[in-house]
Parts: structure tokens; sequence; C-alpha cells
């Protein structure tokens, strides 16, 4: 076989071979999108926030291409564009933590108000299904949104208990398991519901205030972990500006690259050890 002949196959081959492998790497890259964009719909959905799929993927794609082209951008330097990825991976499914926690904040806020509004309802008079209506319609978004699934749900003739651990699912927090209880107790034993529920209403708001003046002693040290975190960086930036001669080798050279990386994972386990400790749990 002549040598035409052998570098002939070796080229076909090649190019075969980088088909084969960037046909992978599509597909995979749009499962993976895929999957990513179905978990980000799901998690809006639960919290009746509903977007496009399309859209989801589409911005995801921007956040995992668009850190890294602006980290380059602004460094230069292209293992830091790298490694920023990992970070523009993360970024969707941070914010959609985020969202979860904040509606889940507001949910634990509003509670205590609407458990006394339905315990002043029962007192008057209503049923259980009229003073979740009385909530609904005079409470705002999103506790207003969960009851008025639970009170859809009761009207479709699913049992309370079934409805009553729907909710559950959809807002995972322990405040909701005491009024959950506590109209358990009361369905099954029997008892005076509204009492219950004002109690519950009356721990809750404790707990409330509680949690409020813990934050207000911790804000100083959650404050001095971000500003900790935040300049070593900014010195970074500023010494790469003013002397970018010295600063060169700790962006072009092998051990400049290693000492970026110890500083980063340093930087992330005292940001981590920070928040830990200024996180109390009531």
């Amino acid at each position: 076989m002549s040598l035409a002949v052998i570098l002939t196959l070796v080229f076909f081959g090649c190019l075969a071979l980088i088909f084969l492998i960037t046909r992978m790497g599509t597909s995979t890259l749009r499962a993976g999108t895929r999957q990513m964009a179905s978990e980000i719909e799901s998690s809006l959905a639960d919290a009746f926030v509903f977007v496009n799929r399309q859209k989801a993927a589409a911005w995801s794609v921007v956040a995992m291409i668009g850190l890294p082209v602006a980290v380059f951008l602004l460094t230069r330097s292209l293992p830091i564009a790298l490694a920023s990825i990992a970070l523009a991976m993360a970024v969707p499914r941070r914010y959609l933590v985020r969202m979860r926690q904040k509606r889940i904040e507001t949910l634990e806020t509003q509670l205590p108000d609407a458990l006394l509004m339905m315990s002043g309802a029962l007192r008057a008079g209503a049923s259980f299904p009229c003073a979740l209506e009385a909530v609904v319609q005079e409470t705002a978004a999103p506790i207003a949104q969960e009851f008025d699934l639970l009170m859809r749900e009761i009207r479709l003739g699913i049992d309370l208990d079934i409805a009553m651990r729907n909710v559950e699912k959809r807002i995972p927090i322990p405040d909701f398991l005491m009024m959950t209880a506590a109209v358990t107790i009361a369905r099954e034993v029997g008892g005076n519901l509204a009492e219950s529920l004002e109690s519950v209403a009356r721990t809750l708001r404790e707990k409330l205030q509680m949690e409020g003046k813990i934050r207000a002693l911790t804000s100083q040290g959650r404050m001095q972990g971000i500003v900790m975190t935040c300049l070593p960086l900014v010195l970074m930036l500023v010494l790469r500006r003013m002397e970018p001669e010295a600063m060169a080798p700790l962006f072009k050279e092998p051990v400049g690259w290693a000492t970026l990386a110890v500083i980063g994972v340093m930087e992330l386990l005292g940001y981590v050890f920070i928040k830990k400790i200024t996180h109390i749990d009531v």
C-alpha cells in the first residue's frame, strides 16, 4: 500500500473521529441543556413563575458563555476564564435556589397573619374552606397562591390530609408543619381549631422576632465576611492596573496560576466558615 493511500486513510479517519467527537459533544450539550432547562422550568413552576423552556435554556447558555468571556476580557488570562466556567454553570442553579429561598422567607413572614385571619373567620362561624377563601382574598402572594391551590384541591374532592401534605411538599418549612399538625389534631381528636391556629400564629410570630434579632446581631459578621472575601480580589485588580509588569507572572506563569488557585480555595473556605459561624438556626 502506497504512502499516499495511507495518508489519505489517516486523514479521513481523523475527520471521522473529529465528526464523532463533535457529534457526541453536541448531543451531550443538548441533553445537558435540556435537562437543566427542564429543572429550571419545574423549579420556577413550583414557585408560581412560569417561563418557556427554550428561554430558560437560552438564559443558561448565555450565563455559561457570557461569564467566561467577560472574565477573559477583564483579566486577559485564559486559565482564569476557563476556571470561571464552573462558576458560570452554577449561576442558574444558584439563582433558582435564591428565588425559592426568597419565596419561602416571604411565606414564613405571611403565615402568622394568615393563621390569625383564619382563626378570626373560624371564630365568626365560618367553615375551614370559607376561612381559606377569606385568606386568599385578603392576603397577597405567595401565601394567597398556596392557599388558593389548597382550596381548589379541597373543592375537587381531594381529602384534606392529602391536600395538606401536597402543600407541605411545595412549602418545605417547619412552620407550615405546625399548622398541618394543628389542623390534623383538631380534625381527628377534636377541639377548638381557632384557638389552635391562634396559638400556632403566636408561636411563629415570636420565632420570627427572635430570628430578626439574631439577624441584626450577626449582620456585622456577615458584612465582614463579604468585605474580607472581596478585599483581596479588589486589591489584586488594583495592583494589576497600577503595576502590570510586577503582577504579570501571577496571571501568565504556571506558578502564578497555582497561587491563584490556592487563593481561590482559601477565599471560598473563609467565606463558607464565616457564613457558618454567623448562621444561627432557631
